[in-house]
């Protein structure tokens, strides 16, 4: 029997096949590469000055201690989770002093990383909340509108970035808020905005968060990048503590993946804020019936990692020192690339690289532009010009500058 009436007795003969994860697509192209001055600048994931990927040594320390302890077991968690984990990223996003943890108007479960914080809460609000539109940011991280969509919500956008100033649409971005219905839903990213690397400034943060409560729109903040952009926790969680301060209800999805570099562990933590403790319960016991048939209970090895980290004073304090190291690599990055593009006199302005926050920067860099990148200099990126500081060295600063140069010089 030939291979083609093989296809045409499958059931699933009709199934198309899907094109690439445009950000995920980067590595695969990466990876057949030969070339061996090919570099990776797609991937969200932190890299040492060498290009390898790094475990904290926090980490490595914590495992141990988990290893060594016979009195551990491998039994299933609750639905909703590690309930030490649960407690102390609450903590850790809210603030330790938090009135809203005081006042037990916190319910915060488990998720599967970032993606699953984001997919169990757009689950739930599909079902229980009156509004069903979320008003995402634009540009965003190419899996909100498909994490959303799939959830039963409509997705709009609201104006966010300027690729004339390579900076902020404040203007625009009020505009879309404030003719927004009432109710609706927006997600904010907490900081390090991805994929651009602009933030709203303290100031600009007030005046998002008043006109949102004036028109009872509904926070959905998405903490990616906690201590990871700036070096500082507390400063990096500052506008989601504005929210919760004014007593508002609202939405936190937090991941481990960058700040402790747990990402294969896939550890996130989803919290509601809300009105009361009794509400707050109640929300809860609507969550473990979003997530029981999703995939039951969620895994032990990564929270346990995280909750022996966060309490225990000297593994913790090891921990930010570590993570300042890796936002301050990141943010040397960003001035050696400046610098370097200064000192070879490309042609435009390039101090948003300097502007810009966290792993990525918006370079300004066009389809055509990148795509010329990758044929000549091999170097790999998202089509729309994101590029991963935490996947550059002073190695390669170099090559990228040539690249970019050739690229803005010579391609439209």
């Amino acid at each position: 029997m030939s291979a083609s009436s093989d296809h045409a007795n499958s059931v699933f003969a009709s199934v198309v096949q899907a094109p690439e994860d445009p950000i995920l697509g980067v590595t695969v192209a990466y990876n057949k590469d030969p070339s061996p001055d090919k570099l990776n600048l797609g991937v969200g994931a932190y890299r040492t000055e060498e290009g390898k990927p790094l475990v904290l040594k926090v980490v490595r320390k914590a495992e141990q201690l988990l290893v060594n302890d016979p009195s551990r077991v491998k039994e299933y968690l609750p639905i909703t989770g590690l309930a030490d984990f649960n407690k102390l990223s609450a903590k850790l996003i809210f603030g330790a002093d938090s009135l809203a943890i005081q006042e037990n108007r916190v319910t915060t479960v488990q998720c599967l990383s970032g993606t699953g914080s984001l997919r169990v809460g757009a689950e739930f609000l599909a079902r229980h909340y009156h509004q069903r539109t979320i008003y995402i940011p634009q540009p965003t991280w190419g899996n909100h509108p498909k994490v959303f969509t799939l959830a039963g919500l409509s997705v709009k956008t609201y104006r966010y970035y300027s690729p004339n100033t390579r900076g902020l649409d404040f203007q625009g971005l009020l505009e879309d808020l404030g003719s927004a219905p009432a109710g609706a839903i927006v997600l904010l990213h907490a900081c390090a905005h991805n994929p651009t690397g602009v933030d709203p400034t303290s100031d600009q943060w007030e005046q998002i968060r008043q006109l949102m409560r004036s028109k009872g729109l509904l926070p959905f903040f998405d903490s990616a990048y906690q201590g990871f952009a700036s070096g500082s926790l507390d400063a990096d969680a500052a506008s989601v503590r504005m929210f919760v301060a004014d007593g508002g209800e609202c939405l936190a999805a937090q991941s481990y993946a960058k700040n402790m570099g747990l990402y294969g562990e896939r550890v996130g933590a989803l919290s509601i804020i809300c009105k009361t403790a009794e509400v707050a319960s109640r929300v809860e016991s609507q969550l473990k019936l979003v997530i029981r048939p999703m995939y039951s209970n969620p895994p032990i090895h990564g929270a346990s990692i995280v909750a022996t980290v966060l309490k225990d004073r000297d593994l913790y304090n090891e921990w930010t020192v570590e993570l300042k190291a890796m936002a301050d690599r990141i943010i040397s990055m960003r001035k050696q690339l400046f610098d370097a593009l200064q000192a070879r006199g490309t042609p435009g302005d390039w101090s948003h690289i300097l502007k810009q926050i966290g792993m990525f920067t918006f370079t300004g860099l066009n389809a055509n532009q990148v795509a010329f990148m990758t044929k000549e200099y091999h170097i790999y990126m998202t089509s729309d010009g994101r590029i991963s500081m935490a996947g550059l060295s002073s190695r390669t600063v170099p090559n990228l500058t040539e690249a970019i140069h050739a690229a803005v010089s010579s391609v439209a």
